[in-house]
Parts: structure tokens; sequence; C-alpha cells
């Protein structure tokens, strides 16, 4: 899983600036950083973990294709063997 830094002194500050008080800045830099500090996914995890299961899906589709078409070569066959037998 990738790494992701988070300045809590900066985003603090920032929220100083934009109104709210130290201890809320505080606080809400302390929480930030507490969700920061588990692991997060990212998009480049999610394609790592997913190019198995493409791989899997690409067989499944070329399976039912090839499984319809033999089906559907089946009924012609059968239905042209059924016209053509003598009434």
């Amino acid at each position: 899983m990738s790494a992701i830094t988070f300045d809590t002194l900066k985003f603090a500050e920032r929220l100083e600036k934009a109104g709210a008080t130290r201890e809320y800045a505080k606080a809400e830099a302390e929480a930030l950083a507490e969700v920061f500090g588990t692991e997060i996914v990212t998009r480049k995890d999610l394609q790592i973990e997913l190019a198995p299961v493409r791989s899997e899906l690409t067989l499944l589709k070329w399976m039912v294709g090839l499984s319809l078409a033999l089906s559907t070569g089946m009924i012609a066959l059968l239905a042209r063997i059924a016209f053509s037998l003598p009434k």
C-alpha cells in the first residue's frame, strides 16, 4: 500500500486563517492525521489487485461466446436434420 504524508501543522494553520479557532484547527488536524495513519487504498493498489480478475473475466467472456456459438450451431444443425427428414 502507498504511504500518504500529511502536514498537520500546515493544515491547522490553514484552518486558523479561514477563521477556525486554534483548538478546533488542532483537533481537526489530529483527527485527519489519525485517519491518514491507517492504510489508504490508492488507485494504483486497486489496479494491481484487480489485474487477475480482469484476466479471468476475459477468459470467461471467451468461454461464454464460444458456448453460445456452439449452441447456435448445434440448434441449426438439428433444425436442418429435422426439416430434411422425409414426411
